[in-house]
């Protein structure tokens, strides 16, 4: 560190999306005034089952400077426009909802949610955005002359995450500066305040750095292990801690689904992610719930016949996060900052959200960090919180009593209290931006509509706020009438990827 303590270098420890994410973004905004290098072990490779992506992945991605069309070529990404839950209410093989990317149409202006009246033949994501119909039949969110990143609709995307991990290190290195050493770290070398002074590589030594940016996994190298932040397990809240993931290889012209499909299994769910030459497939599961055999077993009654010559491949899920994540000069990021499960796609964005802070706030000197930490620490556990109860808001709500599983994930010595009062005050008052008023939230109130609603809530209707009634109609006929026009206008997920192939979207 210089003299005066400036931050003139910054050492990733780890790569992956996460180490390569934080790289670009920090590499992007600083440039050459400050150092940044990332030390990775290419031996030891990724977890890389396959990602889902939230929409903010466009805006990181034109950040640091990559063009759509490169991105989802190098990654074999497809596109992808929400989340089809499956049998999550009562199990029925009819039984599905959406959370569709785009929000209800008018909202938040015009909340249409006491004016929807429960229709067995239409859902409250299809009544009120057009998103649904878009998702049902496989149909892509934009046009191949839609400018890079530009969409019909909100989309974000699936992808593989080794093939991301690869572009992003290789356009790191070649376009951004960073600097790549390959080296397995050996040991954490600390300065008499308790700062990380050097990371040690078994081949290069010393590597030293003004701050340092932990991705080294569940491992946790630097955070967990040499500084000695604990671990906050929450799997009191969030069961499941497998996951069973097997990739099924498609034939070129079969449909590619817009949206995550995630059906609910007795002990767990299975997502279904498809891509251009596959589909990832997996199933997440608690161990205290159910054995290993039984899960394999509903795992291949799901995939079929080709289950038979598939390698399924088991993971760990450890739910919770490190108590802090920014001390002294070392920040986690990803995995190493903690994890929950699957759902909802939150991994990645937990990253980039991450690394844009690291990146903006960046301390001018070591007197500041510390302030910059204690910002971050409150913001990001704010976040995990908020993570949490949206996620557990799936389980609650459902109506399965097939296993023990539904019913603990009912349990309200499991539910968060915030969450239990904030579903004791929706009986009576649909979700608003009045109820997440942080500029941190990572859900917007039409969000939890979506579930709630979609799970078979229902919110009591009160006279007085049916004062808009035809401004509400209105949007009910925009919204049907979006639905006929994109619905035959709209090239199918597959039809769009092909053209990808050959052509380019024009630059925004």
């Amino acid at each position: 560190m210089a003299e005066n303590g400036a931050i003139r270098s910054v050492c990733i420890v780890g790569g992956g999306s996460a180490g390569w994410l934080t790289a670009g973004l920090i590499a992007a905004r600083h440039g050459r005034d400050l150092k940044v290098t990332l030390v990775e072990s290419v031996r030891r490779g990724t977890i890389g089952v396959g990602e889902g992506t939230w929409p903010t992945m466009r805006n990181t991605l034109r950040k640091i400077g990559l063009s759509e069309t490169d991105f989802m070529r190098a990654t074999h990404a497809s596109f992808k426009q929400g989340a089809k839950f499956a049998r999550w209410r009562t199990g029925a093989a009819d039984d599905f909802y959406y959370h569709p990317l785009v929000l209800p149409e008018g909202f938040p202006d015009l909340d249409l949610a006491p004016y929807w009246n429960a229709d067995p033949n239409q859902s409250f994501s299809d009544a009120v955005c057009f998103q649904e119909a878009l998702c049902e039949a496989s149909l892509a969110p934009k046009l191949m002359t839609s400018p890079d990143y530009v969409g019909v609709a909100n989309y974000a995307y699936h992808l593989d995450a080794v093939r991301l991990g690869e572009l992003l290190a290789e356009h790191c290195t070649g376009k951004l500066g960073v600097h790549h050493i390959d080296d397995d770290i050996i040991d954490v070398r600390q300065s008499e305040t308790g700062d990380v002074s050097a990371v040690i590589g078994e081949r290069h030594g010393a590597i030293e750095a003004d701050l340092f940016v932990d991705c080294t996994g569940f491992a946790s190298r630097l955070l967990g292990e040499a500084l000695g932040v604990p671990f906050i397990d929450r799997s009191d809240v969030l069961f499941v801690d497998r996951a069973l993931a097997v990739q099924l290889p498609v034939e070129e012209d079969s449909p590619i689904a817009s949206h995550t499909i995630s059906t609910a299994q007795r002990h767990g769910w299975i997502w279904d992610i498809g891509l251009p030459t596959r589909r990832g497939i997996g199933y997440v599961w608690s161990s205290r719930h159910a054995r290993n055999e039984r899960i394999e077993e509903e795992l291949a009654a799901y995939v079929g016949p080709d289950f038979a010559r598939l390698s399924p491949r088991e993971i760990t899920i450890r739910s919770g996060h490190r108590a802090q994540f920014w001390k002294n000069n070392v920040v986690a990021v990803g995995l190493a900052a903690g994890f929950l499960e699957p759902l909802e796609a939150s991994a990645l964005v937990l990253i980039e959200l991450s690394a844009d802070y690291i990146a903006t706030a960046m301390p001018a000197n070591r007197a500041a960090m510390d302030f910059v930490a204690r910002r971050f620490n409150t913001m990001t556990r704010y976040r995990w919180d908020r993570i949490i109860e949206f996620l557990k808001l799936h389980y609650v709500l459902s109506e399965r009593k097939d296993s023990a599983f539904w019913r603990d994930n009912r349990d309200p010595a499991t539910i968060p209290q915030d969450l239990q009062d904030q579903l004791e005050l929706w009986r009576d008052s649909p979700p608003g931006e009045h109820d997440f008023s942080s500029a941190h939230e990572m859900f917007p109130a039409a969000s939890y509509q979506y579930v709630l609603y979609g799970m078979g809530f229902r919110t009591r209707a009160r006279p007085g706020r049916l004062a808009n009634a035809d401004a509400a109609q209105d949007a009910f006929d925009r919204t049907a009438a979006l639905k006929r026009k994109l619905t035959a206008t709209m090239p199918t997920n597959r039809e769009l990827l092909g053209r990808l192939a050959q052509y380019r979207f024009p630059p925004l």
